[in-house]
């Protein structure tokens, strides 16, 4: 009869008891490193969390239905006021010009009749979840005799703040791709033409970009609201309200902090000196401009992307062929997307971790001394893009 190990991340399940006693036992080591997890988390404290069913397959579909009153909302059923067929089917879309809309308000005469008919229509978004993992081996050697006696504990918590670390840039580069709004400051018109050449129309990141972007953000009905996902578990809700938040990298970190406004009076309010500090999220550092601002130390870049730096020595990033690094501030508002899960674990646990220990239970042809165990790690993870247009890029360069 070979001996029966327990799962030492379900060590209380008297189902899978061990036959030898308890082995080791990496539960706290998990709980240790949730917490720790939650302090890094930059993108997940403000996504939603939607769980794939089972038996369902791998992709979630839902309904987008656009506004009335769209530029977007493109269909064949519109009817003036007037009885005649309106082109696009619809009233007056998102202009504000007083003329267009005064000519095309939905008025009814004292018998009515067959007009100001509308239409509808609506996107389907879709999601997909991918199974992720990675593994890690040990040998009885290396538990027996390494100097650092928790030396299992510690590779398990750097995992899971591996796995963590994985999903977050999983979840940065989906918003990188998928936002709806990209603006490059200064003259550029795209990444390769961003550039820090002529000190009058460089690619810099200034507070009137931020206002401009605001301004686009309302007029795309972007909320001012943001919804924080808290807790050890992340399963509770707090509400910022009147802000946005932009991340950045810590690369533009000091031109922020150095921003003025208008009236070339300091622009930034360190978090420390908010009126009401109420629900601070993890990397802020301050805000700008109804932004809060969220320093994320992993934030990506386009490396080498931009234009050629032909003036010397310059005072910005570049990378190959001294071509300009183009650096992003991201405003993501809130319910713009939503991470799709399967919990593989149970006990609301994302990650699924499995330990096999060292021994004679393990030995077989490709381990014939059982000498060597391992730890794997695994979960599924998706990301699904609701509105677009609520997510906002800004390309520039950034100092040295």
């Amino acid at each position: 009869m070979s001996i029966k190990y327990n799962n030492p991340q379900h060590s209380d399940n008297q189902a899978n008891a061990s036959s030898v006693g308890k082995q080791i036992v990496l539960e706290k080591y998990e709980k240790a490193a949730l917490l720790d997890i939650v302090k890094e988390q930059y993108f997940a404290q403000l996504a939603d969390t939607t769980d794939m069913p089972k038996n369902m397959g791998k992709s979630i579909k839902r309904f987008h239905w656009l506004p009335l009153l769209d530029d977007r909302n493109v269909n064949d059923q519109g009817i003036d006021a007037a009885g005649a067929t309106i082109a696009n089917g619809n009233l007056y879309g998102s202009s504000k010009d007083v003329g267009t809309i005064n000519g095309k308000i939905p008025t009814l005469t004292e018998v009515g009749g067959r007009v100001n008919r509308v239409g509808y229509t609506r996107k389907v978004i879709e999601g997909t979840i991918q199974k992720m993992g990675f593994f890690y081996e040990f040998t009885e050697e290396a538990l027996n005799f390494d100097t650092e006696s928790e030396l299992l504990g510690h590779m398990t918590r750097e995992a899971m703040r591996g796995a963590n670390e994985i999903t977050e840039d999983i979840i940065q580069q989906e918003l990188l791709q998928g936002a709806g709004v990209s603006v490059f400051t200064g003259a550029a018109t795209s990444l390769a033409t961003v550039s820090a050449e002529v000190e009058a129309t460089a690619s810099v990141l200034s507070y009137r970009d931020l206002q401009r972007l605001s301004v686009t953000l309302d007029e795309n009905r972007c909320p001012k609201y943001t919804k924080v996902i808290t807790g050890s578990r992340m399963v509770d809700t707090k509400t910022i309200p009147s802000a946005r938040v932009l991340f950045i990298g810590s690369e533009l970190e000091n031109q922020v902090r150095n921003m003025v406004d208008a009236f070339n009076n300091p622009a930034f309010v360190p978090v420390e000196k908010y009126a009401n500090a109420g629900t601070i999220l993890n990397g802020e550092i301050g805000a700008v401009a109804q932004f809060r601002i969220v320093v994320v130390p992993e934030m990506m870049h386009w490396e080498a992307a931009g234009a050629v730096a032909t003036t010397g020595k310059t005072k910005y990033r570049t990378g190959a062929g001294n071509k300009y690094n183009v650096y992003p501030a991201m405003v993501v508002g809130s319910e713009a997307f939503t991470t799709i899960g399967f919990q593989t674990g149970g006990g609301g646990k994302k990650w699924k971790m499995t330990t096999k220990m060292p021994g004679e239970a393990i030995a077989d042809l490709s381990n014939p001394y059982g000498e060597i165990g391992f730890s794997s790690m695994k979960w599924y993870h998706g990301t699904m893009i609701q509105r677009p247009e609520w997510i906002a890029v800004l390309h520039s360069v950034a100092e040295l």
